[in-house]
């Protein structure tokens, strides 16, 4: 059985400190109060990034590119808010596209059927993550990945009422297999705060019908500790030097601050956590002071890189811009930046 006693391999102490994307300020932008939730890979030779912006009623999902992992470059919106749906109206934000998942390969997409897949959160109202949100499936046929197709209807949905994900659905991680997919999904136990999120398994043979583990939530919260709210943000890889899997999670306590775990397992199903966070939030005013969370982790260069969302309370003069707070994405490494 995989055992937590060496974790070394997927720590990453040097932070940089800035951020890597910022949101814009600027009124009308998609993101203009916030750049969230990032979702790397490799296409054709280059690095991409998908991420997400909220402008203040919901948010949408953005294509970035890079060749250093700390200068990025824009390259636009490319999944939008759809106003004419009653189920997406509120905002898209990608969860994952399918995949290498091995924490070591190259991490280029996947091909099904001649596309590219893509899986996203959807939420119904608007506001921030206004409403129980469900999880759809969008499909890519040429290579620019700029045009994406949209399912209209959710291909999951919450779980039935006074189940542990009744409350509604956020980011699923999809992961191919021998035998057809793999789903991890993080579920809410109800709508209205204070909730508690977890990690649940379903899996699939053509992306819409999944059928839910019965052992469900796979990865629960721990009472009493900093992950004791939230154990969620499931980002799964497959240690092919330790022949693991690898489970990079957020975790939050309700109260203080969310930051970043890991959790390790031979089957991909049977987590078990490294007790202490491996990123964890930083001083007041620092750029992560709030909140360092929501994994997004890549090999690149013999370095490990572990993009995420760092929050902390805006400024004064930055309140009128931005909020009550500063949210962007930023990068920590297992090596020391030289840039």
């Amino acid at each position: 059985m995989a055992t937590m006693n060496d974790i070394e391999s997927y720590l990453t102490p040097y932070k940089y400190g800035k951020p890597i994307l910022a949101p814009s300020g600027i009124k009308g932008e998609f993101d203009c109060y916030g750049a969230d939730n990032a979702r790397i890979f490799r296409h054709h030779g280059k690095i991409y990034l998908m991420y997400i912006g909220f402008d203040g009623e919901g948010y949408q999902t953005a294509l970035a590119t890079t060749e250093d992992m700390v200068n990025f470059k824009k390259l636009g919106v490319i999944l939008g808010k759809d106003k004419a749906s009653k189920l997406q109206k509120g905002g898209r934000a990608v969860s994952c596209l399918l995949c290498d998942v091995d924490l070591y390969g190259n991490r280029n997409l996947i091909k099904v059927d001649n596309k590219y897949w893509l899986f996203y959160h959807a939420y119904p109202e608007v506001g921030y993550e206004a409403g129980s949100a469900a999880n759809y499936v969008a499909w890519a046929e040429d290579e620019s990945l700029l045009n994406w197709h949209c399912t209209d209807e959710p291909v999951f949905q919450k779980g039935n009422a006074g189940q542990w994900d009744s409350g509604g659905l956020y980011s699923m991680w999809v992961i191919q297999t021998h035998d057809g997919y793999r789903m991890y999904y993080n579920g809410k136990t109800q709508l209205n705060w204070p909730w508690l999120e977890q990690v649940g398994m379903a899996t699939s043979q053509d992306f819409v019908h999944w059928k839910r583990y019965e052992n469900n939530p796979i990865f629960k919260v721990t009472p009493g500790r900093w992950d004791s709210a939230f154990a969620c943000g499931q980002h799964v890889l497959y240690d092919s030097r330790k022949k693991r899997w690898v489970m990079f999670y957020c975790g939050y306590d309700g109260k203080t601050h969310a930051m970043e775990g890991v959790a390790i397992s031979d089957d991909g199903i049977h987590f078990e956590k490294h007790p202490e966070p491996i990123i964890k939030s930083g001083k007041r005013g620092e750029l992560d002071g709030v909140h360092a969370h929501k994994p997004c982790v890549f090999y690149h260069h013999d370095t490990l890189y572990h993009i995420y969302c760092a929050v902390r309370e805006a400024l004064p003069e930055e309140k009128e811009r931005f909020g009550r707070e500063f949210r962007c994405l930023t990068i920590a490494a297992s090596k020391p930046f030289e840039y």
